[in-house]
């Protein structure tokens, strides 16, 4: 049988396709599909879409095999991915401004919140008598961890007050039980965390509430303007050679503070492990009702959210040196567009 040129070249044409779709198909590969993700304190709802990512398996379906690693606080966390046993944190969004400081290039690509969820208590044991942020000095004030978001924004606090974090003594008691039983025993005066610790604390009548970032009001008042806070972020390097990688995450993120926005507080109770509850389902579905407005509902950073989270840390960073510091090289939404383009309805 003769073969007309027509038919040769449609033939050519045939063969060049199929030779061009297995590089597209290369290209949507994933770099590294076994990735590490450090986090501080998994069970707060400050970082509830990284574990209903993982619970829902949005992960699997992007084809990663995600190991979260638990560690008391991000600060933990974040040493943690400096020192190369995790490759992505789910943190605090100013760490990334932070480590800039340092000269290390790391950048946010998914949002997970955007307000902090930190609320500032007293002990109505210990610091029955409060009546201003004055008394707070020579009080010991517990944190997730020293240097963590909750650090952070204590000190901010203090400093609007006229207060330095000398000025008060700083105490790590993690994020889940033992920060409960730290201000139980009245081992600390104050304490900074998240929910369902506080809301566990203000039930039972043990604190009284003095800051309250958990509302995007309450979080304007404080810090004036957007601030950011629990994200995925990892360095420059990491992004750089994992690109597909990243938008697999960014896209895991995004589907679950999809599903977390139309979820009632009774089906996201359902779902996560029973420790989040600490052994009360209605007080972790009213502290869920109370985060819902801080967490994000599509992944993207406000635009005016890195420019807040570095005034934040210039208050109260001795010498930090802000004038150095380019917001544009901390942050990005590209990969979150992409990824609500592919999933607008998750």
């Amino acid at each position: 049988m003769s073969i007309s040129r027509r038919d040769l070249l449609k033939l050519a044409g045939v063969a060049g396709a199929a030779s061009v779709a297995p590089g597209i198909v290369q290209a949507q590969q994933l770099e590294k599909k076994d990735v590490v993700i450090a986090v501080g304190g998994q069970a707060l709802i400050y970082y509830l879409p990284l574990s209903i990512a993982n619970i829902k398996g949005y992960f699997k379906e992007e084809g990663l095999n995600a190991q979260i690693v638990d560690f008391a606080g991000g600060s933990k966390a974040l040493q943690a991915v400096v020192g190369g046993s995790a490759d992505v944190v789910s943190g605090a969004f100013e760490h990334t401004i932070t480590l800039q400081s340092k000269g290390q290039a790391y950048r946010a690509f998914a949002q997970q919140g955007r307000a902090p969820m930190i609320v500032l208590v007293v002990s109505n044991k210990t610091m029955a008598d409060y009546k201003t942020p004055a008394d707070l000095k020579g009080k010991k004030i517990g944190v997730t961890a020293p240097g963590s978001s909750t650090n952070m924004m204590v000190s901010f606090f203090l400093a609007q007050h006229g207060l330095k974090p000398t000025d008060v003594s700083f105490i790590g008691v993690g994020a889940g039980a033992g920060a409960i039983t730290a201000m139980r025993t009245g081992q600390i005066d104050a304490m900074a965390n998240l929910d369902p610790v506080i809301s566990t604390l203000i039930k039972e009548n043990a604190v009284k509430a003095i800051a309250d970032t958990r509302t995007l009001k309450d979080t304007m008042q404080i810090f004036g303007g957007n601030m950011p806070s629990g994200c995925l972020y990892t360095s420059q390097e990491f992004i750089d050679k994992n690109p597909n990688t990243t938008q697999a995450l960014a896209n895991a993120i995004v589907r679950a503070d999809k599903w977390i926005q139309s979820a009632s507080p009774e089906e996201i109770a359902a779902v996560v492990p029973k420790t989040y509850l600490l052994g009360d389902p209605d007080l972790y579905k009213l502290a869920l009702a109370g985060n819902k407005e801080a967490l994000s509902p599509d992944g993207s950073v406000p635009e005016d959210g890195p420019q807040t989270a570095l005034k934040a840390l210039t208050a109260f960073v001795p010498n930090f040196p802000a004038d150095k510091i380019d917001v544009s090289k901390i942050w990005t939404n590209d990969f979150v567009a992409k990824a609500n383009k592919k999933y607008p309805n998750a």
